[in-house]
């Protein structure tokens, strides 16, 4: 179990396209939020969008409460018009389906990663992972 999976199955259960392919979608994301070594830092994440004036939106995320939500202008002027754009054109959908697609799954896969105010360690985010059944028990 990755986070890049889970990104997949969250991105793909909030967007319309039923034609989207997983192996696609995680090139795509892989991409678009992955770092040198072809993982999504989640730490990296929630302080790209602090530093765009976000920070009360992303720490929504790592708390028990409720979660804040993205607009999918927010999506665009943090990640980068350009990035969003290649994004959507490699998965073959409109830009504004990949950005609402990425307000969405954002702000899950922070908050299923994260405990209490914090972002999980690995061997804890696989714990926690496989005692739901793996990606499978996100989506009961």
């Amino acid at each position: 179990m990755s986070l890049l999976n889970m990104a997949t199955q969250l991105f793909m259960s909030n967007t319309n396209s039923s034609h989207l392919e997983s192996n696609t979608v995680m090139s795509g994301l892989k991409g678009l939020l992955a770092d040198q070594s072809g993982n999504i830092d989640l730490a990296g994440l929630v302080s790209k969008f602090s530093g765009s004036g976000l920070s009360s939106i992303a720490t929504s995320w790592l708390g028990d409460g409720n979660n804040e939500t993205l607009s999918t202008q927010q999506i665009t002027e943090t990640l980068g018009q350009d990035k969003l754009t290649n994004f959507a054109s490699g998965l073959g959908i409109d830009t504004d389906s990949a950005a609402s697609g990425l307000a969405s799954m954002i702000p899950q896969l922070i908050d299923k990663s994260s405990d209490d105010g914090s972002l999980l360690s690995g061997n804890t985010l696989n714990a926690v992972l496989d005692n739901m059944g793996g990606l499978g028990g996100l989506f009961k």
